[in-house]
């Protein structure tokens, strides 16, 4: 700890291991048993929980920058980042300021979760992953390697979303001033499943069980528990009863 920096106001609790040049921020509060690696930097009143491990050169906490002519508004100064009991956040994974995450959530490495996001417990974000601001993310989900999930989405319990999805919010593409109104994220209700290289186009709502084959584009809005292939995307065919979600039990999708 003697080659850290580490803030007189930082609350570290019993059983907290912290590696060579961190630096712990003005009010960061660290949950007993924590570990975090060599290189992190909590800024400013980040909480972490009981039992989370960060790994090295992670930033948690960061505060949002904003290009002048960035399309989205100034959010401001957010609120400090959560991090829920028992958490792994991987090397070099960014969490901005506004972030939340439940607990026993795995942030890979380099994953980046923005602003105003919340992520329930027990979801895994994957490698390399993108979760841009003001989304909602939901519990037992599982987001893979290099997923992009686009500003101001809704991911509802139990979605997967596999490998290369894509998805965006700006149906104007941004070039007249009317996007501005416009812009919508994706929303996967529960247990939906979007599968490797698939893309949603802004504002598309994927239903309970619907499943989005490989490679196709969702243009539009699914019915609960069918298959959309193809570009545009098309109903194939409908989900087997026994690839659904046990209604009467939370598990992982």
């Amino acid at each position: 700890m003697a080659t850290s920096s580490i803030a007189h106001t930082a609350t570290i609790a019993d059983g907290v291991s912290i590696g060579a040049f961190s630096v712990i921020g003005e009010n960061v509060s660290i949950g007993k048993g924590s570990s975090i690696g060599h290189h992190v930097v909590l800024h400013a009143g980040t909480a972490i929980g009981c039992g989370v491990r960060i790994d090295d050169h992670a930033v948690i906490g960061k505060q949002p920058m904003r290009a002048k002519n960035s399309a989205l508004p100034d959010t401001g100064t957010q609120p400090p980042a959560t991090i829920g009991d028992a958490c792994i956040i991987g090397t070099a994974a960014i969490l901005y300021a506004g972030s939340t995450l439940g607990s026993e959530v795995l942030i890979a490495d380099q994953a980046t979760v923005r602003e105003n996001v919340s992520i329930g417990s027990t979801t895994i974000v994957g490698r390399g992953v993108a979760i841009e601001s003001n989304c909602s993310i939901g519990s037992f989900c599982k987001i893979e390697t290099n997923a992009y999930i686009t500003a101001y989405s809704i991911i509802e319990d139990h979605v997967f979303v596999a490998p290369g999805v894509l998805t965006s919010n700006d149906a104007f593409i941004g070039r007249t001033e009317a996007r501005f109104s416009s812009f919508k994220g994706v929303h996967a209700k529960r247990g939906s499943r979007l599968a490797v290289g698939s893309v949603i186009l802004p504002g598309v709502s994927i239903a309970e069980e619907s499943v989005i084959a490989a490679g196709a584009v969702l243009v539009g809005p699914t019915d609960p528990g069918v298959v959309y292939a193809g570009i545009p995307a098309r109903p194939l065919k409908n989900v087997p009863d026994d690839q659904k979600l046990d209604l009467d039990a939370e598990r992982p999708s």
